[in-house]
């Protein structure tokens, strides 16, 4: 997943920029989001540091309890408040620029304190500079502080502190000690760009705090006025005013916005299919394609490189079998630095040294498989292509801003067709592009016969199934327990994959814990076991032991369990429209064919009544289930098979009848009786006894 980074040289400013983001009390920690069929499961683990409150006191008088619920009813008070926040930022023609942010915040309680014990400012050191010429503290009891130059540091950023090639990287910090609640800290942070990669252009885009955390903004953009500038505006965020001044060449034009909290602003910024209040761009798409292409794609190779490619594919025969070597090599013996898109300036090392260092931003990864497929001479063709950001199309105006990924769009000669590759993730199998950006619109560095732009294909290389068996046994005491194995293939196995590689394996049973949680399985795991995620030709699998102590409590009549299987999830029909609306297709998704199969093991004497099965088929969608109960054992299993991506709106009657009768198989139960089992033992006296 790429990280949310400021673009300190667009000018992209969100405010966590500008201040240290507020998590709050609670800190909520995402490990793994899984799809698993067509039911989402979010894998969640929580870090909870909770505050202590005392409650209030009996017996208060009736205006301190009115006064009390009346204090209850308002609005949480915010950790901090922004009192003002002004923006000053200059660009020249050659594509130079100058910000100035200057900042007054409050402290409203002792989290606002912690959240600014330590400002921090991220800049590539290769074209910008920092400077903070202003840290004063005003105390609430009096008194003002400034922050010495000795509590400023200046290093490579956290995610390349082992990477020397990205010591550009880095965040200035200023340590603020002895902040407390009703302090005010005010700061001034200038942020030069100069000859930076993309320049003569630039770009910028910004929106206005809607949140009241900004009590007042005043945001000022000078551009120079002999530049051709494509510019948008939100209509319900005019400018407060504009200006002009010099002529010829010096010509500037002065855009000054001028907000407080009071004045409303409408929730979403949305217009024009522009999501932000201030785009400007010196951009458009065809010229932003041609600077990436210079920057990002590696048409010149050095001497020595195309004999190290061929060299590489020596022992391979088949065209397949050359390409896949290929992206194993870049895809997983090469750490993926996982830095967003420009990060690093767009700028790429040689491809030799790519190669021999052992590691790589996401543009060297995709840069480098490019030109080690085009350099095969078997008629290959291969280069980068930059994904659009989910909310955007190319009807936006362009900016390297709205391009959030990177893949190679290659076309394999002998097969005569375009095959699309994702080398970032380190343990994604050949050909396979995540789900979140399948679909999506994009970008190759070199034009094709499509166009500019291209959709990233939707299909998966290969057929999509998951097939989960458990072996379970149920004690006398009621005690349940199971070994759970899940064999995967397609986008759950991908985010597993993910999930393991990127986990320590004393965690592992972290994960299995929130997987059994998702399918509904309670109880404590352990023995937890995975296949090697970068195994990657194979299916990927899992596989865990659960106990649950008193799954059945058999002092009730009549005893009745569930199927011990994952429950499979279907999407819910769309709500009717409104009149005169139109009716939304219902989404599928991903074709995919899960399969689920129980044997459990039951207690000397136990008998079962199994219910029947269903069977429900659909051209969009087939499922069956099929239950058995012999002596002592109990078997389950359901299949279902997802055949279309949507299902057309007017078919949504017969839809809802089909989740209805899966709906109803899977709540149907088992029926145990204990009977009566004679203990054969000469020193007890005859007794029957019970499970």
């Amino acid at each position: 997943m790429q990280k949310e980074w400021p673009r300190t040289y667009t000018e992209t400013h969100h405010y966590s920029e500008l201040y240290p983001p507020y998590t709050g009390p609670y800190t909520f920690k995402v490990a793994l989001t899984l799809r698993i069929g067509k039911f989402v499961a979010a894998l969640c683990l929580f870090q909870m540091g909770a505050t202590s409150t005392r409650a209030q006191e009996a017996g208060g008088k009736p205006a301190e309890k009115a006064a009390a619920a009346e204090k209850k009813a308002e609005k949480p008070q915010l950790p901090f408040q922004i009192q003002l926040l002004e923006t000053h930022i200059r660009f020249e023609a050659n594509g130079d620029s100058r910000k100035e942010v200057h900042t007054i915040v409050k402290m409203n309680n002792i989290l606002g304190a912690r959240q600014f014990a330590r400002l921090t400012f991220e800049y590539n050191r290769g074209f910008q500079q920092v400077e903070i010429p202003l840290v004063r503290i005003s105390h609430a009891n009096g008194g003002t502080s400034e922050v010495l130059p000795s509590a400023i540091a200046d290093a490579p950023n956290p995610a390349v502190e082992k990477f020397l090639a990205y010591q550009d990287v880095r965040v200035k910090s200023v340590r603020v000690l002895g902040l407390q609640e009703g302090d005010t800290v005010e700061y001034r942070v200038i942020t030069t760009t100069t000859n930076h990669p993309l320049a003569p252009d630039f770009w910028l885009e910004h929106s206005f705090d809607r949140s009241g955390q900004v009590l007042e903004e005043q945001y000022e953009v000078d551009l120079p006025a002999a530049r051709k500038l494509l510019i948008r505006v939100n209509p319900g965020t005019p400018a407060t005013s504009t200006d002009k001044s010099g002529e010829g060449d010096s010509a500037r034009s002065i855009y000054l916005w001028h907000l407080s909290s009071g004045r409303g602003l409408k929730d979403e910024p949305h217009f024009e299919n522009t999501k932000e209040d201030i785009v400007i761009t010196t951009f458009e798409w065809g010229t932003l394609e041609s600077s990436l292409q210079s920057r990002l794609a590696i048409s010149v190779f050095p001497p020595g490189f195309q004999a190290k490619a061929r060299q590489l594919t020596t022992p391979y025969a088949k065209q397949e079998e050359k390409l896949s070597h290929l992206y194993d090599l870049v895809s997983k013996e090469m750490r993926t630095v996982d830095l967003p898109i420009g990060a690093t300036g767009y700028r790429l090392r040689e491809p030799l040294e790519i190669l021999s260092s052992g590691y790589a931003v996401p543009e060297e990864k995709c840069a480098l498989l490019s030109a080690l497929i085009s350099t095969q001479n078997d008629g290959s063709t291969a280069n980068p292509a930059l994904v659009l950001d989910a909310n955007s199309t190319e009807s936006d105006l362009a900016r390297p801003t709205l391009l959030s990924n990177i893949l190679v769009a290659m076309e394999a000669s002998q097969k005569g067709k375009e095959l699309w590759l994702d080398p970032t993730i380190e343990v994604a199998p050949f050909g396979m592009i995540p789900l979140d950006l399948r679909g999506r619109t994009a970008m190759p560095l070199i034009s094709t016969s499509h166009g500019l732009f291209e959709k990233v294909p939707s299909k998966l290389p290969f057929a999509a199934f998951q097939r989960v068996g458990v072996d379970a046994t149920l004690a006398g005491d009621g005690n349940l327990t199971a070994t759970v194995k899940y064999t995967l293939r397609g986008d759950n196995e991908l985010l597993l994959r993910v999930a393991f590689h990127q986990t320590a394996k004393e965690k592992w049973k972290d994960i299995a814990g929130l997987l059994a949680i998702s399918d509904g399985f309670r109880g404590q795991v352990t023995n937890v076991s995975a296949s090697d995620p970068m195994e990657t030709k194979e299916p990927f699998m899992v596989e865990y032991e659960i106990s649950q102590p008193k799954f059945v409590d058999w002092t009730k009549k009549p005893v009745r369990i569930p199927a011990v299987l994952p429950q499979i999830g279907l999407p819910e029909p769309p709500a009717r429209p409104a009149v005169g609306g139109k009716a939304q297709n219902i989404e599928l998704g991903t074709p995919l064919n899960v399969e689920t199969r129980l044997t459990m093991k039951l207690p000397v004497g136990t008998t079962a009544q199994a219910p029947a099965g269903t069977t429900v088929d659909r051209d969009y969608a087939a499922f069956a289930s099929k239950y058995g109960a012999t002596q002592g054992t109990i078997t389950a299993s359901r299949h279902i098979n997802f055949l279309m991506r949507e299902i057309p709106a007017d078919r949504a009657m017969d839809y809802n009848a089909f989740l209805h009768a899966v709906q109803n198989d899977q709540a149907q139960l088992f029926t145990l009786e204990a009977t009566p089992v004679p203990v054969v033992n000469s020193e007890q006296s005859p007794a029957a006894t019970k499970p």
